[in-house]
């Protein structure tokens, strides 16, 4: 008994791995700061139990029709004694600014498989307001169907995921809040939610809390990883993360 309860526990734990592009602003003004910081980092993003994270191996931000890297500017950053990585980037022109981070496949032995999270977070610069519904061309993506930067909390969230650029039918979709509040789920089945989407690859949730809110939905990829001889699946996950705000 004690051997099932351990497995049950670390399967449970190892239940909602999140990758995270934050930035810290959304939004830019004019006359403000245009210099954004963002941070990457592989987590569980409620429990804030974080994972090494390797330096990815593709990053930056796409920005009308075409994507810029900026992975040589990343710098390490130590945090509880596992790595996470940061990057800034300065705007300079009006129009809205995808951040991704595709990262290296993360080997999960428990499951044995890997897990690859395209992630990305939107920033509009100077009320552009036009470009935060397109896709950058990531295998697994999460389109927004709300604007993804001026949401209160409390707000509904619409979005369809897609994969190889197709709408994805009833895909699963876990949600997690970026727990910096210290809050206590009832159990562990608050702690990630799930929602289902519709046969277009679309879906709806209803965002209770201000802060960061994490969208990951998961898909099997048609491509393997080989490692020690042997083929392994890939968790392939479209991650979109946004910012909502208190209605003050």
């Amino acid at each position: 008994m004690k051997v099932l309860l351990a497995s049950l526990v670390c399967a449970s734990s190892l239940f909602a791995h999140f990758q995270t592009v934050m930035t810290d602003k959304t939004v830019i003004e004019q006359g403000g700061n245009t210099k954004v910081s963002i941070q990457y980092e592989f987590t569980h993003p409620f429990e804030q139990n974080l994972m090494n994270m390797e330096k990815p191996k593709e990053a930056g931000v796409f920005m009308d029709g075409k994507k810029t890297s900026f992975l040589g500017s990343f710098q390490a950053v130590e945090k509880n004694k596992l790595t996470t990585w940061k990057s800034e980037y300065t705007i300079k022109e009006p129009g809205v600014y995808q951040f991704y981070v595709d990262p290296v496949p993360y080997f999960e032995p428990a499951e044995e498989k890997f897990i690859r999270h395209q992630t990305k977070t939107i920033v509009d610069a100077f009320g552009s307001g036009e470009g935060w519904d397109k896709p950058i061309g990531l295998k697994a993506e999460i389109i927004p169907l709300s604007r993804p930067y001026s949401l209160y909390a409390g707000n509904l969230f619409s979005a369809q995921v897609l994969y190889k650029g197709k709408p994805v039918p009833n895909a699963e979709v876990e949600v997690e809040f970026y727990n910096t509040k210290g809050l206590k789920a009832p159990n562990e089945m608050y702690v990630t939610q799930v929602y289902k989407a519709d046969k277009n690859g679309v879906f709806h949730v209803a965002l209770p809390l201000e802060g960061w809110w994490g969208f990951a939905a998961l898909m099997d990829d048609d491509e393997k990883i080989k490692k020690d001889g042997k083929s392994y699946p890939v968790e392939l996950g479209a991650v979109l993360w946004l910012k909502t705000e208190a209605m003050k």
